[in-house]
């Protein structure tokens, strides 16, 4: 069960009714100065928000997974303005776009609705303040070792470029490049090509760990 089913009745067929859309991985679905089309709900698959510099580097806010909403496109509803950030399909992937007068209908009408909306933007708001507080606070060393562990599968093999980890734990790719290459050395991970396999789970965790 979704948050979405916690909805009343009336809520759920209003946003059954709305027609879904399907585009594959790697889709830019919205980017800096984008007007919002309407309310973003994703119905399966997982959509990742990048925040985006004037020189093109880009850091991972967070992901919006199936039955969540994306704190972009609340702020540009309520504030009336256009988005400041990069939607990109990390996988094949669906949504629902609720029109700004439905919204704005179900956000006065619904207290479901509202507390849906309200909650799933606090919690995001949450995220990101967790995440700029590791970027400030934070080795990079601890950043980077948390983020292979996080993409680990079951062999402890996280499949992510350099640019890739970058990018997710807001540093550069040669800082992260140089990082990995010590972390190899002191015998934690193993380099492959556009892998990074773990050779001492417990000692990357005590990586994590360290902030430092």
């Amino acid at each position: 069960m979704t948050v979405l089913d916690t909805l009343d009745i009336e809520t759920r067929r209003v946003i059954a009714s709305l027609p879904r859309s399907a585009v594959p991985r790697g889709t830019v679905l919205f980017r800096p100065g984008d007007e919002p089309g309407g309310f973003l709900l994703v119905a399966e698959g997982i959509v990742d928000v990048y925040l985006v510099g004037r020189s093109g580097r880009e850091m991972l806010l967070y992901e919006v997974g199936t039955g969540q909403t994306c704190i972009q496109t609340t702020l540009c509803l309520l504030g009336g303005q256009v988005y400041s950030g990069e939607a990109v399909a990390r996988t094949d992937a669906s949504f629902v776009m609720v029109p700004k007068a439905a919204f704005a209908d179900l956000l006065g009408g619904s207290e479901a609705f509202r507390g849906f909306v309200f909650g799933a933007f606090g919690n995001r708001l949450k995220e990101v303040m967790a995440l700029l507080e590791k970027v400030a606070f934070v080795r990079v060393e601890a950043r980077l070792a948390g983020e292979i562990l996080r993409r680990a599968d079951e062999d402890g093999v996280a499949a992510a470029t350099h640019q890739e980890l970058a990018t997710a734990i807001g540093s550069v790719r040669e800082v992260v490049s140089r990082r990995l290459e010590a972390l190899e050395k002191s015998g934690l991970v193993r380099l492959e090509r556009g892998r990074v396999a773990i050779a001492d789970r417990a000692g990357l965790v005590r990586t994590a760990r360290d902030a430092g």
